[in-house]
């Protein structure tokens, strides 16, 4: 796969375009924090960003894309359903207020932050009723697990346009990327760079070997896997970092190297465990 640009993307199941890159700002404090790392972001090239309701900062984020002057349709702007929300009418008036909150007309990708038990069948109805609405350019979901997408499709005939889980060297979801390449649902990497613990011998070698640094070795291999990517910094040098991957391209060696990485490792939770 040859992603050579910031600006490209990959194409979504229902024609959407997706920026292969984008910032997360999970953790990072609404106001002046978020503010910053948004505006580094977008002055770095970014065209994505991902927020969350449960991240409490989408007032930051929407006030950082007023503030950019940067037309709408050259951005693509994620956030995602609280787990509190959940259900149909209580997803309709939470989604209203994310939309407020960021200051925006439309979404371009509303996900389902977690499957939880049973409520998500409901949740899923809303979520194709904005987008029929025209709200939301594209739904889908977020640490759904193979058992969770089969019951979406027993109950539905619209398929998550994105699934965003946890993915990384060592949780490389080699199952469930199947799955959702089967499916024709875009995988999207959270965590992909492990909260930072990168200080692994594979990857220092592959590091020092193509001048770049770990993280962005970790990030071109996201990419050259077809992954959608979102890094999250707060340091302007961080977010520029993340973006120089570009440059350069893993060979299938170097590809396989990280793929035995693998240890099925979560620096997060398991969706089964999170239970509401």
């Amino acid at each position: 796969m040859t992603i050579q640009n910031i600006k490209d993307y990959t194409v979504l199941n229902n024609g959407v375009h997706m920026p292969w890159l984008g910032l997360g700002v999970f953790q990072v404090e609404d106001g002046d924090e978020v503010i910053n790392s948004v505006q580094h972001a977008l002055e770095a090239g970014y065209h994505s960003i991902d927020t969350a309701a449960g991240y409490r900062n989408e007032t930051g984020v929407g006030t950082a894309i007023k503030q950019s002057g940067i037309a709408r349709e050259e951005l693509f702007i994620t956030t995602k359903l609280a787990n509190s929300d959940q259900g149909y009418e209580s997803t309709l008036r939470a989604f209203e207020e994310s939309r407020k909150k960021l200051g925006l007309e439309y979404i371009d990708l509303y996900l389902i932050h977690w499957p939880g038990k049973t409520k998500f069948v409901d949740t899923w109805k809303a979520f194709e009723k904005l987008q029929k609405d025209g709200y939301i350019r594209a739904i889908g979901v977020s640490n759904f697990n193979i058992h969770h997408l089969e019951t979406l499709k027993q109950n539905s005939d619209v398929i998550p346009a994105v699934n965003q889980v946890e993915f990384h060297p060592l949780l490389n979801q080699q199952e469930l990327r199947q799955y959702c390449k089967n499916a024709g649902i875009q995988l999207e990497a959270w965590s992909p760079i492990m909260k930072g613990n990168l200080d692994l011998p594979q990857l220092t070698e592959l590091a020092e070997k193509h001048g770049k640094t770990p993280a962005q070795i970790v990030l071109r291999w996201d990419l050259q896997h077809g992954v959608v990517t979102i890094p999250k910094s707060v340091h302007k040098e961080r977010i520029q970092e993340n973006a120089n991957i570009f440059d350069f391209t893993l060979s299938d060696e170097d590809m396989k190297v990280i793929d035995q990485m693998n240890q099925n490792h979560r620096f997060g939770s398991d969706p089964d465990e999170i239970i509401f």
